[in-house]
């Protein structure tokens, strides 16, 4: 289930399943050509070998939780794939880091690539297709993984996407939903993927499995396809996170491993990574092209009112995409009930535990989301309609693919009327390349939004910006305790968010440990100390208080302490 922490995860319960063909199962050349050195009796096994079901077991996103499933997979005999988002890894608690990603492929396992930011790939244009694809295997390969396998997030692919996929170097890409299962809408597939696959770029296997699965559907998937055997991929999001509609318990996920080790032991499986059955070598990888020029000036945001269709038809618009997490229901659509122009975005919350749902401009590497740069701040609005209470709700861009989530505004009340709405921001967190936002719906009801505007905020001379608290300086750590008469400076424009343009900054200056009494001074560097202290203290007491000092002209602050003693 996603969280607010994890923005890439907004699509991640779609479950999309696609009919699919049959196609001859073949018999490895390779066997046929060591029978012919011995004799035709050895045919027979050979013929034996061919029906074997080859079961592959792959993990997509990078969540934390999976290692734990991987050690015990491994302890097995047992190696997987794992559909890795370089975005994700290192992003936060919930997801790997970089030293586990090396630690699985250590262990035998595979790595593939799932894009940089897991979004819906058919609803973005060539050009940020290939950045997803080729730049999240660059990426991942310049983390010390080898990377020859990709996997679609949400399944969502089309010939082109095929194409560019092969293009970035990578030998097979598997889809979801094209393979009999426990889903009613899958009956009447396939059992299995042929070995080898008809179309290596376009892979087949049953729908992703959720919480609805039991033990028995999990068995079910190799059993029903052992009398005709081929190839059988299971893919797993959560192993043991109660009340996410991905999960899998421990106990049905290690059960199922020991199933699939007695099957392997009794001849009937053979469990390989997607590698180990694709084969083929580790090819160069081009470079996926720059994003487009960001929009610098007045509103951001590309297709704000949403008159430019989508790539998919029926689908959302132009740059802007479907999203939400928690556990709800909603539908999206196109209506002609807009505030301007012909267009607006509706959304209906139709079952609702908690979480929200949204249309907002994609978690991308550059095609769609505004640019935006560290300490300023940026007002955004947008018009709508609702039956239930809205707000904004906010992410921000880390390098090229770590989305997070920021902040909510305060909410809005329902309107019948279209009304306008506006929010500033804070100040973007330091290391921020680029944010989105939409107006959420998080409670049963309908929201129409349109007219979206974001812009650079201009603020008034001489007004003051709310920070995030943060720690300037603290010489218990740093330098040490100042001695008497002496004087320390620190960099305050320009870090932690800060602006570089300010003219001065209020902060709490605190006095600690201090072995007599004195007092202590706070002015701009580069200026002449005032004859008045900002903050006077006794021996041993611990005393701040509240300061404002303006930025000295290397866009730093100083503080000086008076002759008596020292302190922290």
């Amino acid at each position: 289930m996603p969280e607010r922490g994890q923005p890439w995860k907004i699509l991640e319960w779609w479950k999309i399943l696609k009919s699919g063909g049959t196609a001859a199962t073949a018999i490895g050349t390779v066997v046929l050509v060591l029978a012919t050195f011995f004799n035709a009796v050895l045919l027979a096994p050979a013929a034996q070998a061919a029906s074997l079901v080859t079961v592959t077991l792959t993990f997509d996103d990078a969540h934390v939780d999976q290692m734990a499933a991987a050690a015990y997979m491994n302890s097995k005999g047992l190696h997987g794939t794992f559909f890795t988002p370089s975005g994700f890894l290192n992003s936060d608690s919930l997801h790997m880091t970089t030293a586990q990603a090396l630690a699985l492929q250590a262990a035998g396992n595979e790595i593939g690539g799932h894009t940089v930011t897991h979004p819906d790939l058919a609803q973005a244009d060539a050009g940020e297709v290939t950045r997803q694809v080729c730049d999240d295997r660059t990426n991942l390969t310049n983390m010390g993984l080898r990377v020859t396998n990709f996997a679609y997030p949400y399944a969502s692919s089309t010939p082109a996407i095929e194409t560019i996929v092969q293009s970035c170097g990578y030998n097979s890409a598997r889809g979801l939903g094209d393979i009999a299962s426990q889903i009613p809408a899958s009956a009447g597939m396939p059992l299995s993927e042929t070995m080898p696959p008809a179309d290596p770029y376009l892979t087949k296997a049953p729908d992703q499995i959720d919480s609805t699965w039991t033990l028995q559907n999990l068995k079910d998937l190799t059993l029903k396809a052992e009398p005709g055997g081929g190839w059988m991929q299971y893919t797993f999001h959560h192993i043991n996170i109660a009340n996410n509609p991905l999960n899998v318990s421990t106990a049905n996920f290690n059960a199922l491993i020991d199933f699939l080790v007695a099957e392997q032991a009794a001849g009937r499986i053979i469990v390989k990574t997607v590698d180990q059955v694709i084969g083929g070598t580790v090819k160069t990888n081009p470079a996926g092209p720059p994003p487009p020029a960001p929009i610098t000036s007045g509103n951001l945001l590309r297709n704000p009112g949403f008159e430019t269709a989508g790539p998919v038809a029926g689908g959302a618009p132009s740059c802007w995409v479907p999203g939400g997490y928690g556990n709800n229901t909603y539908t999206y659509s196109t209506v002609t009930g807009a505030h301007t122009g012909t267009a607006a975005e509706q959304l209906v919350m139709t079952t609702y535990l908690d979480g929200d749902a949204k249309i907002l401009p994609p978690l991308d590497t550059g095609q769609c989301t505004p640019t935006v740069t560290p300490g300023k701040r940026y007002t955004m609005s947008a018009w709508y309609n609702s039956t239930a209470n809205t707000q904004f709700e906010l992410y921000y861009r880390l390098g090229q693919g770590n989305w997070q989530y920021w902040t909510s505004s305060p909410l809005y009340p329902a309107s019948a009327a279209y009304t306008q709405v506006t929010y500033t921001s804070p100040p973007v967190p330091a290391g921020a390349t680029a944010m989105t936002m939409a107006l959420t719906l998080t409670s049963l009801g309908t929201l129409v939004t349109d007219d979206y505007s974001l812009t650079e905020a201009v603020l008034p001379p001489g007004a003051f910006e709310p920070l995030t608290p943060m720690r300037l300086l603290d010489t218990r750590t740093s330098s040490g305790p100042v001695a008497p008469d002496g004087t320390v400076s620190f960099q305050v424009a320009g870090v932690n968010g800060i602006p570089a343009s300010i003219a001065a900054v209020t902060f709490n200056l605190t006095v600690a440990n201090s072995t007599s009494f004195g007092f202590v001074t706070a002015y701009a560097s580069g200026t002449v100390r005032p004859n008045a202290s900002n903050l006077n203290y006794d021996t041993g007491q611990i005393i701040p208080n509240s300061v404002t000092v303006p930025v000295g002209p290397t866009e730093r602050s100083r503080c000086t302490t008076g002759p008596a003693a020292r302190h922290n």
